[in-house]
């Protein structure tokens, strides 16, 4: 099977299909109509489809003709709350709705990975599983599937993000952590109110807030190994009703972002302490509530990596891998890896040449379309060669780092 020449030939197809998810953009836990499109494209290919009563996205099973493992694809399908800005010919239909993370890249390169593996399946030594899941953005989006057991029978898992820092059509698959943990916090501070002309008189929770705020980052910067990287940042803060008062409480909203267990307990412990105490030293009240969101993405499953490389390679030669730092973002495709062994990669698509230029997020954010391909290409050879390398293999398969 010639994936690469295969892709190449329904490059019009997954294009035309980003373009429509694209342009109908939905925001997390609203996916209503892009679930039904995907749904139709699956059923126009035969495969299985598995929609949900009280929840969006989508599973397709292609079953091959050699019973084996199942292993599963993944791609999210929601937007964001921006109003686009980006020029493109198909912008989002619904006001402030935008694909400006490049889920739409997503989910039509696995559209185009299921199509070829639908017309490959004799050749399939196993199941292929296309998750295409809703409110990856919301950060907890995959604990649906997992909480009601639909990945109970997956052996290995893919997941894949188009990504700026990296030239169009590159890929990175590397080993070890590749994203931060998400952990999010809310900080309330208390003082008490006076006239703005006599602030001696009351305790200014604008101004323990602002304490807090800059000892967090003291916090980074002065007792955090510099080795272990870390983010703070304080998000939202909401405070005050009128220019003469002294304000009396402040809400601050952030997020912290970091690898590894302890780090995260040690961190969340130490932000409580400083936050607690720098309020008590002016006189004021605080209390820290942080609630974790997401682990890191960690590839730590050795064989399912070099599974995954050597695809990329098959596909595209020895130089089309890159490496790339790993980043302080967050992914909750870490929440479906915490439940099977799976890998994440990267695919590039910064080209000045068509302005593909904008990063993630950005209500300017345009992808390269010809890097699409590509990518359901790697869907679909990973796939398939995982299921033909373990076909003899009980059990699960790999060591772990």
């Amino acid at each position: 099977m010639n994936f690469k020449e295969q892709a190449a030939n329904i490059s019009s197809y997954i294009i035309e299909k980003r373009r429509w998810i694209h342009s109908h953009a939905e925001l997390a836990f609203k996916e209503e109509e892009t679930t039904a499109y995907i749904a139709g494209e699956l059923e126009k290919m035969g495969i299985e489809v598995q929609l949900f009563p009280d929840y969006y996205g989508v599973i397709g099973t292609i079953r091959g003709e050699k019973p084996a493992k199942t292993v599963m694809l993944r791609a999210d399908i929601d937007a964001l709350p921006i109003e686009e800005k980006s020029g493109v010919v198909f912008p989002a239909h619904n006001k402030g709705v935008m694909h400006a993370c490049g889920h739409d890249c997503h989910s039509s390169m696995l559209l185009g990975a299921a199509r070829m593996l639908a017309d490959n399946r004799k050749e399939l030594c196993g199941t292929v599983k296309l998750l295409f899941q809703s409110a990856e953005e919301s950060c907890h989006g995959a604990n649906y599937y997992v909480e009601k057991g639909y990945l109970d029978d997956v052996d290995a898992l893919l997941g894949m993000h188009v990504w700026a820092s990296m030239e169009a059509g590159y890929i990175n698959i590397e080993d070890g952590y590749r994203m931060a943990s998400c952990d999010n916090f809310k900080i309330t501070v208390e003082g008490s109110s006076v006239h703005g002309s006599t602030p001696h008189l009351g305790k200014d929770a604008i101004v323990a807030a602002s304490s807090i705020i800059m000892n967090l980052q003291t916090f980074v910067s002065r007792e955090n190994d510099p080795l272990n990287p870390m983010v703070v940042t304080v998000g939202t803060v909401k405070a005050g009703k009128q220019f003469n008062i002294i304000a009396d409480c402040v809400e601050m909203e952030g997020t912290i972002r970091t690898y590894g267990v302890e780090m995260r307990e040690k961190v969340q412990n130490e932000l409580g302490r400083i936050v607690c105490h720098t309020a008590e030293a002016l006189g004021c009240r605080a209390k820290f509530i942080n609630t974790p969101i997401e682990p890191p993405v960690v590839n730590s499953n050795i064989e399912i990596n070099e599974i995954a490389r050597d695809a990329a390679k098959v596909l595209y030669g020895e130089n089309i891998l890159k490496t790339m730092p790993k980043v302080m973002g967050s992914e909750d495709m870490s929440i479906l890896m915490q439940k099977v062994p799976g890998v994440m990669c990267f695919l590039g698509y910064y080209n000045e040449a068509c302005g593909s230029v904008y990063p993630l997020h950005s209500e300017r954010f345009c992808v390269d379309e010809t890097i699409l391909p590509k990518g359901a290409a790697l869907y679909a050879q990973f796939a398939h060669d995982y299921l033909k390398k373990t076909a003899a293999q009980p059990g699960k398969v790999g060591q772990t780092l």
